[in-house]
C-alpha cells in the first residue's frame, strides 16, 4: 500500500514526547487531522503498544503537536496539542499538553519561525489554540540554536539540561472559562461507578473541580480508601479504585459543563483529569529515591485518559498548585501551609518533585490567578519524514 510522507520533528518537551508538524503541512480543516495523528501515532492498538506508529503505549507518548503562524497579535506562534487515544480510533483536541508546551519555542527558534540572536536568551509566546491561552516560553540559545545543555534536573528525566522558563499567563477558565466552574471551592458529587459484575453503584464524595491550564477534578485519598502513595503499578493492579476515579472524573466533567452527558464525557478523556491528594508523606519515587515529608507541601497520583501518570502532567500539577491556594478547596485542607516563597507548591509525585509558582488572590468574592510559572527541559529527538499510509488521506483534495 502506498504511504505518504510529511515532514515533521519527534521532540521530547519536558516528561512528554510528540510528533510536531507545521500547520502549513497539514490539511486546512482539523477535522482531516484525525486520521493522519492516528496513522502517525499507531492508534488504535488493542494490545496498548502502538508498535505501528510513532507512540509508546502510554499517554505521554501518543501526542501530536502542530505550531503554525499566530492567530492574535500578543503572540509569536499558535500552537495545537493533539491528544491521541492508544486503543480507540479518537483524538481530542479539548486540552493543552504543559510538558509539550515547553518544547514549542524551542522548536519555532530552531525552525526558523521565530527569529533568535545566535547567543543569549529568546522568549517565545505562545497562543495555545485548545486553552486560548498565551504561554511565555524563556530558554538559552547556543549558536543560533535551542539550548539543550545545561545543569536542571527534572524528575522522570534523565541526565540534565537547559531550564525552559513557562509563564502561563491568567490561567483560570483554560477549559470552561471559569477557575472555579462551579463556583465553589467543593462539592459533593454523586458518582455512578460500574462494578465489575456489570452493575451500576452510587456514591457521594467530596472534590474540588477547578480548571486552571486545565481543568482537574481533585479527591482526597483518604475518602477512596487510598494513601496516594500508590505507584503507578500498584493502581494498575486495582482497576475496582480506577474505575471509581474514572466515575468520578465523568460526574465532574457533567458539572463543570465540559461534556453533556456521560457518553459525551467519555469521549473527552483528556479533560478534566482526575488525581488523588493527600498532603506531604514520606515516600519512595520511581527510581528509588527517598523523598522526605518536609520535602513536599503536597502528594499527588494523576490519572489520565485511565492511565496512573509515572509523573504529574505538567497542567495538572499547576491546577493543582492553583487549588492549594483557593482556601476551603480538598486540596488546601490537605496542603502543607505556605512558607517563602510564598508563590511555590512543591509537589510529590512518582517520579520526584515537582515545583510550581502559582499566584492567586482573592477578587469580588472569588479568585483569581495571575499566572502559574514551571520550569522544564525539552530536546529536539529527530527531525525528517514520517510516513502514514495513504488511506488515511482518503477522501481529502
Amino acid at each position: 500500500m502506498r504511504q505518504v510522507g510529511l515532514r515533521a520533528v519527534f521532540m521530547r518537551g519536558g516528561t512528554s514526547k510528540a510528533v510536531i508538524f507545521r500547520a502549513a503541512d497539514l490539511p486546512r480543516d482539523r477535522a482531516d487531522w484525525t486520521p493522519i495523528f492516528l496513522g502517525v501515532i499507531g492508534s488504535p492498538d488493542r494490545n496498548g503498544r502502538q508498535l505501528d506508529g510513532m507512540g509508546g503505549g502510554l499517554s505521554s507518548l501518543s501526542k501530536v503537536c502542530v505550531v503554525g503562524p499566530p492567530s492574535c497579535v500578543d503572540a509569536d506562534v499558535d500552537y495545537t496539542f493533539a491528544q491521541v487515544a492508544i486503543g480507540d480510533a479518537a483524538v481530542d483536541y479539548s486540552g493543552n499538553c504543559g510538558n509539550m508546551s515547553s518544547a514549542i519555542g524551542p522548536f519555532a527558534i530552531d525552525e526558523g519561525i521565530v527569529a533568535a540572536a545566535a547567543e543569549g536568551a529568546a522568549t517565545v509566546r505562545i497562543h495555545n489554540t485548545n486553552t486560548h491561552k498565551i504561554i511565555v516560553a524563556r530558554f538559552a540559545v547556543a549558536g543560533g540554536r535551542a539550548a539543550v545543555d545545561g545543569d536542571f534536573v527534572l524528575p522522570g528525566v534523565a541526565g540534565t539540561g537547559a531550564p525552559v522558563r513557562l509563564d502561563f499567563l491568567d490561567p483560570g477558565g483554560a477549559g470552561t472559562g471559569r477557575l472555579l466552574p462551579t463556583g465553589n471551592p467543593s462539592d459533593e458529587l454523586e458518582v455512578q461507578v460500574n462494578l465489575q459484575n456489570g452493575t451500576t453503584a452510587a456514591e457521594r464524595v467530596t472534590v474540588s473541580m477547578v480548571d486552571a491550564a486545565n481543568p482537574c477534578v481533585f479527591v482526597a485519598a483518604a475518602a477512596l480508601g487510598a494513601t496516594g502513595l500508590e505507584m503507578p503499578g500498584e493502581l494498575e493492579a486495582r482497576p475496582e479504585l480506577l474505575r471509581r476515579l474514572e466515575a468520578i472524573r465523568i460526574a465532574a466533567s457533567l458539572r463543570m459543563g465540559i461534556a453533556r452527558s456521560a457518553a459525551d464525557a467519555a469521549r473527552k478523556p483528556s479533560i478534566p483529569k482526575v488525581a488523588m491528594v493527600t498532603g506531604p508523606r514520606a515516600a519512595t519515587t520511581l527510581a528509588g529515591d527517598r523523598l522526605a515529608a518536609d520535602d513536599a507541601d503536597l502528594t499527588v497520583r494523576m490519572i489520565s485518559i485511565g492511565q496512573p501518570h509515572r509523573a504529574v502532567p505538567l497542567t495538572g500539577a499547576m491546577c493543582l498548585a492553583v487549588a492549594s491556594r483557593i482556601d476551603g478547596s480538598v486540596v488546601n485542607r490537605l496542603a502543607r501551609r505556605p512558607t517563602p516563597p510564598a508563590d511555590a507548591v512543591r509537589i510529590a509525585q512518582p517520579s520526584g518533585l515537582t515545583v510550581v509558582g502559582a499566584a492567586v488572590r482573592p477578587i469580588d468574592g472569588g479568585w483569581h490567578a495571575d499566572h502559574a510559572t514551571v520550569y522544564r527541559t525539552a530536546r529536539r529527538l529527530m527531525e525528517g519524514t514520517v510516513f502514514v499510509r495513504a488511506a488515511a488521506f482518503a477522501g481529502l483534495a
